[in-house]
């Protein structure tokens, strides 16, 4: 995961701040790490996953996992919300499920003649919609609907859901029977697309022991108005300009191809990432810094984030799908022609 939590880091250290509240933010990073070491009692293996589920909570993005089954993607996001206090829904998504089913609906009480609003599974902190590509558009839209807008409307009211809210939906990709995959323009909506891969050696020797254990009791580090506290960390977190100018150089080397270098690639475009792509990126590179304990952003935190950023707003031509281009492909042969700027951390700014 993060040199902040594996191991010591070759970018100089800097205190959060040196104001009066520098002490209160010294104490919400030590929660943090500490929370990070608490959910790692029970997730092993999937370090890259567990670090960007807190990336897009603290960014206040969502996020689209892709992976088999089996690779601990509930069980993240379940152990996440009990260690960070909040509370846990999980929809799994089936070709009859309707959007009443996700949202909520009105419901008739004959004894006293007038309704009564039952909200439904999306009303809580960290939801886990579970296969979402197994369920129709509408229900699809429903899910995006209240992801953009933090809000549900039923019978005229609306209601809005808990904050924070994290939306992670899953997506099988060995499986393509009885699904409805998600249009371009609401994968868009996704903050990041992370692919799961299986666990190394060791890292699955470790899984295989816990399991022949007693699951460890969890200890809830963070609260909900610390995790707030944490979220508005993150948009005082220092962008380089030059950074922002690399994230929306390379969405446009997605789109224009050829005039950055990369001809090659241009037959497997169909359409590059959207506005959202660039946006995206560095949102997440800010509170990726925050997890790792810096007040400013760095080239390696760009580099860390730009694929899931960008693999899912990138629209592949019949070219690419029939030659099994993948849209990392793609994006390696566009970082290499896109160069990365380099950052003097030496002059960056302390936190106010």
């Amino acid at each position: 995961m993060s040199d902040a939590t594996t191991g010591p880091s070759s970018e100089p250290t800097r205190s959060w701040s040196t104001s009066p509240g520098g002490e209160q933010e010294d104490e919400l990073s030590r929660k943090l790490e500490a929370a990070l070491f608490e959910i790692k009692r029970v997730i092993a293996g999937q370090d890259a996953m567990l670090e960007r589920v807190l990336v897009g909570l603290l960014a206040g993005g969502h996020l689209l996992i892709e992976g088999v089954p089996g690779l601990a993607k509930t069980l993240t996001i379940k152990t996440t919300a009990a260690v960070l206090g909040g509370s846990f829904g999980r929809v799994q998504f089936t070709p009859d499920l309707v959007p009443a089913d996700l949202v909520g609906t009105r419901v008739y009480r004959p004894d006293r003649s007038e309704f009564d609003t039952e909200l439904g599974p999306v009303f809580c902190n960290f939801l886990l919609a579970d296969e979402i590509n197994r369920a129709p558009a509408k229900v699809q839209s429903a899910l995006l609907e209240v992801m953009q807008e933090h809000q549900v409307t039923i019978g005229g009211h609306t209601f809005p859901v808990p904050n924070p809210f994290l939306v992670m939906a899953t997506q099988n990709p060995i499986e393509s029977e009885g699904t409805y995959p998600l249009p371009e323009a609401q994968v868009d909506r996704f903050m990041l697309k992370v692919l799961v891969d299986y666990p190394e050696h060791d890292e699955e020797l470790t899984v295989v022991n816990r399991s022949l254990t007693t699951p460890p009791e969890l200890t809830p580090i963070l609260t909900i108005e610390e995790l707030q506290g944490l979220q508005e960390r993150v948009s005082t977190i220092f962008v380089d300009p030059s950074l922002v100018s690399f994230a929306v150089t390379l969405a446009d080397a997605t789109r224009n191809p050829a005039a950055h270098g990369a001809p090659d690639v241009a037959p497997y475009i169909a359409f590059g990432a959207s506005p959202r792509g660039p946006i995206s990126l560095v949102q997440s590179a800010r509170a990726l810094a925050v997890i790792r304990g810096r007040p400013y952003v760095t080239e390696r935190d760009v580099n860390d984030l730009v694929r899931d950023a960008f693999r899912h707003r990138l629209v592949l031509s019949y070219q690419a799908l029939a030659e099994e281009v993948a849209p990392d492909a793609i994006l390696d042969s566009v970082l290499a022609k896109v160069p990365v700027p380099r950052i003097d951390l030496t002059k960056q700014p302390a936190a106010a």
